[in-house]
């Protein structure tokens, strides 16, 4: 039994071994832009990827000859563990740099917030910062954003480990068996390829609108990935343009359809694709409302006398909220009426299934509707048989319990963070929205939070990265690993 489990182990050790050395290599492009630059910390990056690398190294070595097929639990298992490792790695460089000046806890935080595309922030002053440090943040959003296990699906499969159960294990949402090619290795790849394109394409627009290079790239890695780190402590808002604000709106909306849905209605080269999907129409139709609705607000209350800046306003904020992006152009815990906490609660939403958003995903939603309208529908015809279908196909009920189930614990969850920040000491309003901004991978707040986290207690903000990571794994994900059910063999 002993010899089992460490063979066991030794298999998902090979594994975080390789994805830490190819972790590794990401910290050589800021190390690089530290020297280009001249503006200092190049070298916490180079010592960063001596580490990382060479802990890959250790982990890797003592088991290179293991060969196994990665089965569903492994998956789960190197998916968690590497999400962990890799944020507490990536904190590193932030660790040893002069600027910013952080304790290990922020250096954690903001390296968690930048891997799961959260977008919360410790760090302030952010337009004096060098240009290395910049960039590593963007980058992690990046990277975290499609999901690095994805990218070494493409990769594994020639270092001899299976993939599949890595993707099982890494891309949200409640439906995700389905591959667009027959290897997943090319699934993985198509997809990376798609996410590399969109985002350069992201930066060019930004470029053309008036962006340096710099922040181009820098705000394409983020928006993409719905992520919310900026350069600037005004955010988008640094920039004072409006053509700025529509292609970030476009970029962050491309960020929350599924990338599966990118990829058919480029394989299909027909647009309509997008509409006949049900939660893609349903997501265009919630993003349009909300925007009408906080227009409306807007307007009456005299926020904005005109209502184009109304409407471009609101629409920035909705998009960028109800994506769970992150980015500002002004402070919307200021508006008026019920708006600050109607956006935050649109977080909880999200974006769609398969996308770079958090939140629960707007698939979960309908189908939440739907069951709703069903149970409903049983009181007046308790025989009827009354299937739920999304896009004329009939939706299993297995489907539905698991999403009852998620839904039940992501705000089981969500409670229990929300009352041990309370008994840290911030206030109801601040605790509410940091849980919420945190496991919705949303960033910013309302209250004490709504600039940034750097006030709040050490204990709240590990409290806030666990629900970064459950909110990035989908909750199950990292919670599956601590059923005794999941260690029996």
């Amino acid at each position: 039994m002993k010899l089992q489990l460490n063979y066991y182990f030794a298999v998902v050790q090979r594994v975080l071994g390789l994805l830490l050395m190819i972790f590794s290599t990401s910290m050589l492009v800021p190390m690089i832009l530290g020297l280009a630059y001249g503006d200092g910390e190049a070298d916490a990056f180079g010592v960063g990827f001596l580490i990382t690398l060479f802990t890959g190294v250790l982990l890797w070595l003592p088991v290179r000859h293991v060969r196994r097929e990665l089965k569903i639990r492994d998956g789960f298992l190197v998916v968690v563990l590497f999400w962990m490792v890799l944020s507490l790695f990536g904190a590193v460089p932030l660790y040893l740099a002069t600027r910013p000046d952080i304790g290990i806890t922020d250096a954690v935080f903001e390296s968690v917030s930048g891997l799961t595309t959260t977008g919360a922030t410790i760090l302030t002053g952010l337009d004096t910062l060098p240009h290395a440090v910049l960039f590593w943040r963007q980058l992690l959003h990046w990277m975290g954003g499609m999901g690095i296990i994805v990218l070494a699906v493409a990769v594994l499969p020639m270092l001899g480990v299976g993939g599949m159960q890595l993707y099982r294990a890494e891309t949200p949402g409640p439906i995700k068996d389905s591959k667009l090619t027959p290897r997943i290795r090319e699934t993985a790849k198509a997809l990376w390829y798609l996410y590399l394109s969109l985002t350069a394409f992201c930066a060019l627009v930004f470029w053309i609108a008036g962006m340096s290079g710099f922040d181009a790239i820098s705000h394409a890695f983020s928006a993409i990935a719905t992520g919310g780190f900026s350069n600037h402590d005004l955010s988008l808002g640094h920039h004072d343009s409006a053509v700025i604000e529509l292609a970030a709106i476009i970029a962050m909306i491309v960020g929350s359809v599924s990338f599966s849905m990118h990829f058919m209605v480029w394989r299909s080269a027909n647009p309509l694709t997008y509409w006949r999907d049900a939660e893609t129409r349903t997501f265009l139709i919630m993003v349009l409302g909300a925007t009408a609705l906080a227009t409306l607000v807007l307007m009456v209350a005299g926020t904005y006398v005109s209502l184009p800046s109304a409407f471009i306003k609101s629409m920035f904020q909705v998009v960028s909220i109800g994506t769970t992006t992150g980015f500002t152009t002004t402070d919307y815990s200021l508006w008026p009426s019920f708006l600050p906490m109607f956006l935050l609660l649109g977080s909880f939403v999200g974006g769609c299934a398969g996308s770079t958003t958090g939140g629960m995903k707007v698939v979960r939603f309908i189908l939440l509707s739907k069951q709703g309208m069903r149970e409903i529908s049983r009181l007046i015809h308790p025989n009827a048989e009354i299937p739920i279908k999304i896009s004329g196909k009939v939706i299993p009920d297995r489907v539905i319990q698991a999403v009852w189930g998620f839904f039940a614990v992501y705000i089981t969850v969500f409670v229990v963070m929300f009352l041990i920040l309370l008994a840290t000491g911030l206030n109801e309003l601040t605790a509410f929205s940091a849980v919420a901004a945190s496991i919705n991978n949303l960033g910013p707040g309302l209250g004490e939070v709504s600039s940034n986290m750097a006030g709040i207690p050490a204990i709240a903000k590990w409290v806030l990265c666990m629900a970064m990571l459950l909110g990035r794994l989908e909750v199950f994900t990292l919670l599956v690993i601590l059923s005794p059910a999941f260690w029996r063999r």
